[in-house]
């Protein structure tokens, strides 16, 4: 493996984040099931996913002073994505969700706690440990735009079973705690919540 680096998404081809997603359920969620919450993504054709990615990520223009996360690369090639910004961003935890809320009483709209929404490594690229340098990454990011909070949902395996592929999109608890996040809740049987203070 090459040199790792880390660079914001705007300052990277459209295309690379591309390269990252892939054609799976990657390619075709596009970021955006978290974003948008279940019933307006639904429904919604990849290729408005797609451009809605390309908005949140303002990409190509690398002056933009925002965008919704980090591409990493090894050497020249791009090989992981995480998605991490401000926690009222992404509507499917703003709501109801007891994944984010159950046992927890904070301000939904608090913008200065940031979520790390959803990672992803390249098809020919994971089982190399890609996930716990997107997390180092998501913290790093998040400290650098001025966040106070970082905080995950991960998943864990159900009694008995294993975590599937397409389920570790919103991470797992060792890839947080790997990089400093501590266990504040288990909402559920199958999600924890994880934070940092920055």
């Amino acid at each position: 493996m090459a040199t790792l680096t880390a660079r914001p998404a705007n300052q990277v081809p459209f295309e690379d984040l591309q390269t990252v997603l892939g054609t799976s359920q990657a390619g075709r969620c596009q970021c955006q099931r978290q974003v948008l919450g279940d019933g307006e993504w639904w429904d919604m054709p990849v290729e408005e996913r797609r451009l809605r990615l390309a908005e949140q990520t303002c990409a190509d223009d690398p002056t933009s002073p925002v965008t919704s996360g980090v591409v990493l690369y090894d050497g020249d090639e791009p090989v992981g994505w995480v998605a991490v910004g401000p926690r009222p961003t992404y509507r499917r935890y703003h709501g109801r969700s007891p994944v984010a809320w159950r046992g927890r009483h904070e301000d939904r709209d608090d913008d200065g706690v940031w979520l790390a929404a959803c990672f992803v490594v390249r098809a020919g690229y994971r089982g190399q440990g890609l996930m716990y340098e997107l997390a180092r990454c998501a913290v790093d990011f998040a400290r650098e735009r001025g966040a106070r909070v970082l905080e995950g949902y991960p998943i864990v395996a159900a009694d008995g079973g294993e975590v599937i592929w397409d389920e570790t999109s919103v991470g797992v608890p060792q890839i947080f705690s790997a990089a400093g996040l501590e266990e504040v809740a288990a909402p559920t049987p199958r999600r924890r919540v994880l934070r940092l203070e920055l």
